[in-house]
């Protein structure tokens, strides 16, 4: 076990957690950021990104991200690139308190904290439909800005109906020869300005009041086997690439004793405290309704500041 006790530990190393650590560490609080053994979070798969301020030109997500870790790093916050395991936030008997202080495992290795950001973002939702799990990259992708590069020239599609469907799609048809945009619904969700974009590009085509049911092939990708949800009517389409950009699920499941809400996103008390005293929360982990890089990162400051005006309390 790490003998040290660190005032803040950050769980998890999107824009949430890495912000969190530029705030901690600037105001003199010993930080340790558990980052997983893929850090950066979900814009580590994301290419050119627009809208986050001060980038006139935009900025590649990765970029942006080691950015960020680069400018946390000079302030002093230290950095294990291992996946959180379990963290101890039980209440001792009889007090209705957590043990303090509060103990995290990494690696099979334990490390103490004084208190706790919770920053761990949340993951991809598959389709959860016959052959996909086995031609997940074989064909089967949730990241254009990963894998369009070996779609050249190939018939894809994309299934959802949001911003990152959009993205998605407007992405994988710089390289594919056809992208089809599958979705359940009669209207997409996706912002108006990211469906103009997506409707104007001649190789982006829509199908609505439609869901695929089964991939097709063995080694890889051969086409899917789809359902219109009014007239039940079925059909198949010879594709080479599916897309999936149907939503998220927060990463939650992995914390004991923290109170979660209905989705299973982590629930808030007095902006950004969790049920347990001491334990924080911030970004795609409990933002179920904006889930941006630029308010990830807000929701990191704020927890930043809570965790330093609480610790500063105990004292």
């Amino acid at each position: 076990m790490d003998s040290k006790i660190y005032d803040v530990i950050i769980i998890g190393s999107g824009p949430a957690g890495l912000t969190a650590a530029i705030y901690t560490t600037r105001a003199n609080l010993k930080t340790l950021v558990v980052a997983g053994g893929k850090w950066g979070g979900q814009l580590m798969l994301t290419t050119a990104v627009d809208n986050y301020p001060g980038f006139p030109d935009g900025i590649q997500g990765p970029d942006l991200m080691t950015a960020m870790r680069k400018q946390a790093e000079r302030f002093g916050t230290e950095f294990i690139d291992e996946d959180f395991e379990t963290g101890d936030f039980s209440p001792s008997a009889g007090s209705g308190q957590a043990q303090k202080p509060f103990r995290v495992k990494a690696a099979g290795k334990d490390y103490l904290g004084k208190s706790i950001i919770i920053a761990t973002g949340a993951d991809t939702k598959w389709l959860d439909v016959s052959g996909e799990k086995e031609k997940i990259g074989k064909g089967v992708s949730s990241c254009a800005p990963c894998d369009a590069f070996f779609f050249k020239n190939k018939k894809t599609i994309v299934v959802g109906g949001g911003d990152s469907a959009m993205e998605e799609a407007i992405v994988l048809a710089n390289f594919a020869d056809s992208v089809t945009v599958i979705y359940r619904g009669e209207t997409l969700r996706a912002s108006q300005i990211m469906q103009d974009k997506a409707r104007k590009n001649p190789k982006i085509k829509f199908i609505f009041n439609t869901i695929v049911t089964k991939i097709l092939g063995e080694e890889k990708v051969t086409g899917v086997e789809i359902k219109n949800n009014k007239t039940n009517e079925a059909s198949k389409m010879d594709i080479d690439g599916v897309f999936v950009a149907i939503g998220h699920i927060p990463n939650t499941k992995i914390f004991k004793n923290i109170e979660l809400d209905e989705k299973g996103y982590v629930k808030v008390h007095d902006y950004t405290r969790t049920n347990i005293d001491g334990v924080f929360v911030a970004g795609d982990v409990h933002d179920s309704h904006y889930r941006q890089a630029v308010t990830a990162a807000g929701f990191g400051c704020a927890a930043a500041l809570e965790a330093e005006r609480w610790l500063r309390d105990q004292e």
